[in-house]
């Protein structure tokens, strides 16, 4: 399940700034497992919920304080199975976030900071949602299904051209290998090149003699691919790029990897909207098995409200 946090962040340079302090004297007003969720942590949550919902005042606290007891239910679930979330991946979520609205972390920090919100307000967020993220996949994982006759009756509903086409890509993935002990210098070196080589790459065709000009770089096939097969964010920028082109360049354990698309084809076949409708209908079925869960073990959670 995606972290979803998009466009709604764009207008937050442009809130007007509130001064930040955590009060000493922050008063418990629940207490869940044992854990105190205080006044100062309802206000930093209700005003998240303002810049990023539109909503405000009485509305947004009760938003507030159900989704910080939440969170503290769904940590303590993701202890007892053993899931533990590091700072670098709550780091990593946070930048993905500022950079789907074109921003750099610092300037997302100061944005919300601006708003009167700690930044560790929204990382407190991402911890709880990556934990549980892990949490649905160990519990859900291969037991999500949905019945063939939805399927069926989702396909009815859709348009009778869009059933019978499906897109092809024929994908090869292209590597600039940066060594996990590479100075940030050589990591800046290999981004330019890896621009570069996007730059100057007019087909699959032809790669060698754009490829060859530098070292280290490795060349492996990806095949047959449906757009629905795809990430969405992939698939996105494949769509606008199109037959001959290379994605931007994206950092990776192993260096700076980009996307060739070698090629692109319309098959006869209801195969991309079915793999498509029946993601939807899973998506949804798990949605459901989600919350079942999280409503399961908050009966079994202690919650005192002061």
């Amino acid at each position: 399940m995606r972290l979803r946090f998009v466009s709604i962040f764009l207008g937050l340079a442009l809130i007007v700034a509130v001064p930040l302090s955590t009060p000493a004297n922050a008063a418990i007003k629940v207490i869940v497992n044992d854990t105190p969720i205080t006044d100062y942590d309802i206000s930093q949550r209700s005003r998240l919920i303002t810049m990023t919902q539109r909503k405000s005042g009485a509305a947004a606290k009760r938003q507030a304080e159900q989704e910080l007891i939440d969170d503290q239910i769904k940590l303590a679930e993701a202890e007892r199975v053993g899931v533990e979330i590091s700072q670098s991946e709550v780091d990593s979520a946070y930048n993905n976030i500022a950079r789907n609205v074109k921003m750099s972390p610092s300037q997302l920090s100061k944005a919300l900071r601006n708003g009167g919100v700690k930044p560790e307000t929204l990382k407190s967020r991402l911890k709880a949602q990556l934990a549980w993220n892990q949490v649905l996949r160990r519990r859900f994982s291969g037991r999500i299904e949905v019945n063939e006759s939805d399927i069926i009756a989702a396909l009815q509903k859709t348009d009778e051209a869009d059933r019978q086409k499906s897109v092809e890509y024929d994908l090869k993935r292209v590597i600039v290998v940066v060594p996990k002990s590479s100075s940030g210098g050589f990591k800046s070196k290999r981004k330019q090149e890896s621009n570069k080589i996007r730059s100057a790459f007019n087909g699959c065709e032809n790669m060698g003699s754009v490829l060859g000009q530098y070292s280290e770089v490795v060349v492996r096939p990806i095949g047959r691919r449906l757009e629905t097969e795809l990430p969405v964010d992939m698939r996105e920028e494949i769509q606008a790029l199109g037959s001959g082109k290379l994605t931007k360049p994206s950092a990776t354990e192993v260096g700076y990897e980009m996307i060739a698309i070698c090629g692109k084809r319309e098959i006869a076949s209801d195969i991309a909207v079915r793999t498509e409708l029946e993601n939807e209908l899973r998506a949804k079925e798990g949605e459901s098995q989600s919350r079942r869960y999280l409503m399961d073990i908050r009966r079994r959670a202690t919650i005192i409200y002061r």
